[in-house]
């Protein structure tokens, strides 16, 4: 083969190869948003010693609720934006027998984004 078609070959492959994650963002690519939607606002409206109604009447139902009792509620939020890292916040909230909130967990992890890789 002559140089001229083997540089033509690698120039091809090159641009061929790299397109695609060019062309990528062009593509539209929605936000998706799944669970419950938490706001700060409401979160720092939550507090120890809350009946569960109240945190119902403020947080809404929670995402989950533990398995093997009624004690621990979950709420979940994941947020993947169309070309950006994927957030997921996690409340936890644990009462006791009577109802009252004992323990608050707000956990909020943020996920590699998939077009990176």
């Amino acid at each position: 083969m002559s140089r001229k078609t083997l540089i033509a070959a690698a120039v091809f492959i090159l641009i061929f190869t790299t397109s695609c994650s060019v062309f990528e963002r062009l593509v539209y690519r929605p936000d998706i948003n799944q669970g419950n939607y938490l706001t700060t606002a409401d979160v720092a409206k939550i507090h120890t010693g809350m009946t569960k109604q109240q945190v119902a009447y403020t947080l809404g139902t929670s995402m989950m609720k533990d398995p093997f009792g009624s004690n621990t509620w979950y709420y979940i939020f994941r947020r993947e934006p169309g070309y950006k890292s994927v957030t997921q916040q996690t409340l936890t909230l644990t009462f006791n027998k009577s109802d009252i909130l004992t323990c608050i967990d707000n956990k909020l992890v943020l996920e590699p984004s998939s077009t990176n890789q």
